[in-house]
């Protein structure tokens, strides 16, 4: 079995990036939690460079100095890029980030040098499992998508999502594609995101895991496999509603039949943008063969991956 940890939004400019500027590590909080993961991932709600020029149109652009990447590649080993802040300075910006992620050491997905790379999936194998991540985003602007010749992100269009699902699927044991998509500050998802989650699964996805409403939602089962529609913010700062600094780090066991169970870890976002595990807070949890998903408390963070009862 593999141990898969996903988180939200990881702001690593602003609150985020002055603690790490001041040398210390707005992940700790979480750390022993994504230590005990085989793979961790994050939605990187930023560009990571120092060049580029802010998108002139933007209420918000977001651009992380590279003295972060330490600090990310020691809590994380992938990142989806499919999001509408990955081009917040323009291509050039976008093209140093993914070198200096390879630099790093730290994959990504969703993004890449052309539009073959962003929509190709990217390959983790842990204990002979071999899993695949594909990445998409549905928020504007489009612009930031790639191209043939261009540096960008993977848009999502129904019939290219089915089709990488499909090429994925003849590459790896276990598909999960992740998704840039929802309505801002709606608790439940939309039917667009209903919809077009049910397509992937019936692709072929194991499981389907969602933010960008910077607010956690529904999760639900379909098929006999799990659809997480967002995990909410992780490290962002800059709300102040309750909803908005709730914090979702969504653990994944999977085997080469696909998901075998998830629980979800509960945290609170402070000031400074750093989240905080809520170990006994009852959360989202599922097994494989359950058709409907339950809540539990996680187990202690020294103990074995799994779910016990409130």
């Amino acid at each position: 079995m593999v141990n898969l940890a996903f988180v939200g939004d990881v702001l690593l400019d602003d609150g985020p990036g002055r603690l790490i500027r001041q040398g210390r590590d707005p992940f700790a909080p979480f750390a022993p939690w994504l230590a005990r993961a085989d793979v961790r991932v994050g939605n990187l709600e930023c560009v990571v460079a120092k060049g580029g020029q802010a998108e002139p149109v933007k209420p918000f652009t977001f651009r992380a100095h590279p003295r972060v990447l330490p600090v990310l590649s020691r809590h994380l080993d992938v990142v989806g890029l499919a999001n509408n802040h990955s081009g917040d300075f323009g291509p050039a910006a976008f093209s140093e980030m993914l070198g200096r992620l390879r630099q790093a050491g730290v994959g990504y997905f969703g993004g890449g040098d052309n539009l073959a790379q962003a929509h190709a999936p990217l390959i983790v194998e842990r204990q002979g499992v071999r899993i695949a991540l594909l990445g998409y985003n549905e928020f504007m602007p489009r612009h930031f998508e790639a191209d043939t010749d261009r540096p960008g992100i993977a848009w999502s269009e129904d019939e290219q999502v089915w089709l990488d699902i499909q090429r994925a699927r003849q590459l790896a044991d276990v598909v999960i594609p992740v998704m840039h998509w929802g309505q801002e500050h709606e608790p439940r998802a939309n039917e667009r995101q209903r919809q077009l989650a049910r397509l992937m699964i019936d692709a072929g996805a194991a499981a389907v895991v969602g933010g960008h409403p910077h607010v956690t939602q529904d999760v639900e089962v379909y098929g006999g496999r799990p659809i997480v529609y967002s995990l909410g913010n992780f490290l962002f700062d800059g709300f102040k509603d309750d909803d908005n600094n709730t914090a979702w780090l969504l653990q994944l066991q999977v085997d080469a039949a696909g998901v075998r169970g998830l629980q979800v870890v509960v945290g609170r976002i402070d000031a400074s943008g750093r989240p905080h595990p809520l170990a006994a807070l009852p959360a989202p949890c599922w097994q494989r063969g359950e058709t409907a998903v339950s809540a539990c408390v996680p187990l202690d963070v020294g103990g074995l991956p799994g779910t016990r009862a409130p």
